[in-house]
């Protein structure tokens, strides 16, 4: 188990021989990074959620306070991160099966979440924007949508095409494959999602 909290520091730094750890399907070895894996989704759902348009206008209502916008992220944030880990493992899945890989849908999830760990890191710029900003990262109109929240938005932006090149690299590794086929596969996973949130709008 040590050694998996180790590699999910290792996924920033050098990512491929975590991917390719992930080929080891063992009872043992699933068992060992479940702790991991949930952390990130959790972790990375509690970020994603920090920067919706939801969050940054909760305390326009009286209703909300610091404590209740903490309970919120939390509680909105893990039921994100858990939803989106099988949703979209399961895109990433049967975009991989459809390009002729014969891994699990687990493995899919995995390599998913692992690649969710620069999503997880982002919370380490929290504290300074709360400094910064206070209440105003979650009231409309605040000081944080000057150029400074700007800065960090492109901040955020930076992270999120982290943990995509993440899951190129992901695919990849624990697959074999080439480049171009890793990202044919990621682009399914994304797209699908996209159109189909396209579709709903309409």
């Amino acid at each position: 188990m040590r050694d998996w909290w180790l590699r999910t520091l290792l996924v920033l730094q050098r990512p491929k021989p975590v991917f390719v750890a992930l080929r080891d399907e063992s009872t043992e070895s699933v068992s060992d990074r479940s702790e991991q894996v949930l952390l990130i989704v959790l972790l990375a759902g509690v970020a994603v959620v920090l920067t919706s348009s939801t969050a940054g206008t909760l305390m326009d209502s009286s209703d909300y306070d610091g404590v209740l916008v903490a309970v919120w992220a939390f509680l909105a944030g893990s039921l994100y991160g858990v939803v989106a880990y099988f949703l979209f493992g399961g895109f990433l899945y049967w975009g991989s099966r459809f390009l002729g890989s014969q891994g699990t849908y687990r493995r899919s999830r995995h390599v998913l979440a692992f690649a969710c760990v620069p999503l997880a890191a982002s919370l380490i710029v929290w504290p300074v924007k709360l400094a910064l900003y206070g209440e105003d990262l979650f009231r409309s109109g605040g000081s944080d949508s000057r150029t400074g929240g700007r800065i960090f938005e492109g901040i955020d932006v930076a992270f999120v095409v982290w943990s995509v090149a993440l899951l190129v690299i992901g695919v990849r590794s624990v697959h074999g494959w080439t480049w171009q086929r890793a990202g044919a596969a990621t682009t399914i996973a994304v797209a699908i999602p996209v159109v189909l949130g396209v579709l709903y709008a309409r």
